[in-house]
């Protein structure tokens, strides 16, 4: 990056574009400081500043003198505190509102250094209003996901200098505003989907109203491009930058005027589009006696835990976010690989639940993790309290299933021997005693619940899509196509580049599947469910209006999960019609989109349905928030590349669970799991912690 730099200088120099010059020698600035070269940096920082106000770009220079305060806040922090004070006039007289976030972070990060914890507050708390404000300017939801995924550290610097304030000032509910600011920071996407999910915004407003809406949006925009432009000119016009600013601040007062109409007509409107993250009261009313909240933020310094009941709030710090992530990131590996996690499953428990131990007994626990935690199933964490019965041995893998056999990501799974050495341990996991419900936020589960209240329960019980047809090979292909030597190559669709990025070059048959969904359909009467097993469980019964008839959709077949591209992760369904001529199979993220499905439990049994692609601020974005959105009370799905079998055997059990004792879903999973806890045969976690559940555990 410096050569090219380097080799950009004399070229603006030469055409005497001192603008761009003075950008180059700020970017080189920033990489000498991000090698930890202070003062190379401040000599490119120093070059860069005259020739910002030659050119009077106020903006460029503001960013320049909050990269000077940088330099200086690490030792000179009253030469900082200049540099930021000059920097944030700047931004705010040329409308950089993010640039001016910037600058209030950094004073509130100096302020709290110098031990202001007051002052800081003021700085980060002012930040976090431009942050929620710019969020709200971006109508394009992917484009909002992004850009609050920039700025997640605000927030949780935020959350540690309440936390801060909560260890000096332990009664002025500084903790619960630090619970209520991790709700702001996660997840606002899903909240914000699930709140629009089937409502009629514009229901009760005036259509002229909604049109005058739009046409300030726009109008904004234009008049903000404008203004850019005319501060970034070599001789800004002071008149016309003044007369813009003036027109954009009147467009923002007649947006006041208008929101303020609008809510006056539709108070509901305004909760639908901008739905508001609860605080510790409103949370609380979600809890029942039986259940208490355990909310985690990882961060750079430090992590909390807030420990929620209906009755009280509990905080405890945990060490800083590398630390858990690092012995998180083992245990997911270990228990995928069905290899010895008993190790990395107590030292991780003895992190984030240890210290919780005396306040869990016979409690539900409701979680709401962040960054590597939602990716590891607690179900399998050792039990802090090291109660639930005699000490067992450690996990022994199979010792009946020794044969080599197929998972649900298509992928041939080599059976692993005594992964765990043998030796006794008092190894007890969690689920042994606890009932373990996952949730993006806590915001998100009063969502789903104003969504569901009135609504009524499907006339029928359930509807399973099983063992579909992948191949023109396929035994159960009746065209003469079969008789070709082919496979069926994905390559025509960019979802079926993104299933062979992940080595499916094809997808095995899962016999297991067949024998799961008759196993189940036993368990109904057969006027309350459906079935679509092989050729019929396609695409189009996928999206047929008619499951939107059944309590349960369960799908039995292989997944995948793109964790760059989250949209291009999906099931597979048939491949092929009964001709073998090739079929649309794949039920994509953007497909759950637009299906209407009001079950109350959606179960994917399937591979790594329950991962995605870990967004700052949002969590996993995947096939969950797509079932959410269209419609699910809860959803099931798997957090690793499942066996095909054991998964089968699992969902029976799970089923005769809910079915035969009437338990709910959550219920049901544990007792499932208890059962395969108890076989030699399943004991090993790799078979039973994979699947979890999200949603309504009521």
């Amino acid at each position: 990056a410096l050569q090219l730099y380097n080799q950009a200088i004399p070229l603006y120099r030469a055409v005497g574009d001192k603008g761009k010059e003075a950008t180059t020698l700020n970017n080189i600035g920033l990489i000498y400081h991000s090698l930890g070269e202070k003062q190379k940096a401040l000599q490119y920082y120093n070059q860069a500043l005259p020739l910002y106000r030659a050119v009077e770009d106020r903006g460029g220079k503001a960013n320049t003198l909050n990269n000077i305060g940088g330099v200086y806040s690490l030792g000179e922090k009253q030469k900082a505190l200049q540099y930021y004070n000059q920097a944030l006039p700047l931004s705010r007289a040329v409308g950089d509102r993010g640039g001016e976030a910037n600058t209030l972070w950094f004073l509130a990060y100096l302020k709290r250094e110098q031990g202001n914890l007051q002052a800081s507050l003021k700085h980060i708390k002012s930040a976090i209003t431009i942050i929620e404000d710019l969020r709200t300017t971006y109508t394009n939801q992917d484009l909002k996901t992004t850009y609050f995924s920039t700025v997640q550290g605000y927030y949780k610097f935020y959350i540690d200098l309440l936390m801060e304030q909560h260890k000096k000032n332990p009664s002025k509910g500084y903790d619960a505003l630090a619970l209520h600011i991790s709700e702001r920071s996660r997840a606002r996407g899903l909240i914000e989907l699930l709140a629009q999910a089937n409502a009629k915004i514009s229901k009760n407003v005036d259509p002229k109203l909604i049109a005058e809406e739009q046409e300030l949006r726009l109008k904004r925009q234009a008049q903000e491009k404008i203004l850019a432009k005319l501060v970034n000119q070599p001789q800004p016009p002071q008149d016309t930058i003044k007369q813009t600013e003036a027109q954009i601040q009147n467009i923002i007062n007649q947006q006041k005027a208008l929101k303020a109409k609008i809510r006056a007509q539709s108070p509901e409107r305004d909760k639908i589009t901008n739905p508001e993250p609860l605080k510790l009261s409103q949370i609380q009313q979600q809890l029942d006696k039986d259940s208490v909240l355990l909310q985690y933020s990882l961060g750079e310094e430090r992590s909390y835990l807030w420990l929620v009941t209906p009755t009280s709030l509990t905080t405890y710090e945990l060490p800083k976010g590398e630390e858990i992530e690092k012995i998180a990131k083992k245990f997911h590996t270990a228990l995928s690989k069905r290899s010895n996690a008993i190790d990395s499953a107590q030292a991780l428990s003895k992190i984030i639940l240890a210290p919780v131990k005396d306040k869990l007994a016979g409690k539900r626990l409701v979680i709401v993790a962040d960054g590597i935690l939602q990716q590891i199933p607690f179900a399998a964490l050792a039990d802090p309290s090291g109660e639930g019965g005699e000490g067992v041995e450690r996990v022994e893998g199979e010792e009946k299933n020794t044969s080599s056999r197929n998972n649900r990501a298509g992928i041939r799974v080599e059976p692993v021997i005594n992964p765990g050495g043998g030796k006794n341990t008092n190894y007890q996991p969690l689920m042994l005693n606890h009932e373990i419900v996952n949730l993006p936020s806590a915001s998100s589960i009063a969502i789903q619940r104003e969504k569901t209240a009135n609504r009524k329960i499907a006339p029928k019980k359930i509807a399973i899509l099983a063992d579909p047809i992948y191949s023109p090979n396929d035994k159960q292909v009746t065209g003469k196509v079969r008789n070709r030597s082919l496979k069926l190559e994905l390559e025509s669709s960019a979802l079926e580049r993104s299933a062979k990025s992940l080595n499916r070059k094809y997808w095995k048959r899962l016999p297991g599947t067949a024998e799961e969904a008759e196993a189940i359909l036993k368990l109904v009467p057969s006027k309350s469910s459906l079935s679509a097993f092989r050729f019929n469980a396609n695409y189009n019964w996928a999206t047929s209006k008619n499951l939107n008839q059944y309590q349960i959709l369960h799908f039995a077949t292989h997944g995948f999960v793109n964790p760059d591209q989250p949209e291009l992760s999906g099931i597979v369904l048939s491949l092929v019609n009964k001709d073998g001529k090739q079929i649309p199979g794949y039920l994509r993220l953007a497909d759950l989109f637009e299906q209407d499905y009001p079950a109350e439990l959606i179960v994917l049994s399937a591979c790594e349905t329950g991962l995605g692609k870990n967004v700052s601020g949002e969590g996993l974005v995947g096939l969950t928030r797509g079932l959410m959105y269209a419609g699910a009370a809860r959803v099931a799905l798997s957090l690793w590349q499942v066996d095909d079998r054991g998964t089968s055997v699992l969902m029976q059990e799970f089923y005769k669970q809910m079915l035969q004792e009437n338990k709910n879903p959550s219920q049901a999973l544990r007792a499932a799991q208890r059962k395969f806890w108890s076989n030699p045969e399943w004991r090993n976690p790799y078979y039973w912690a994979a699947f979890t559940l999200q949603g309504e555990w009521r």
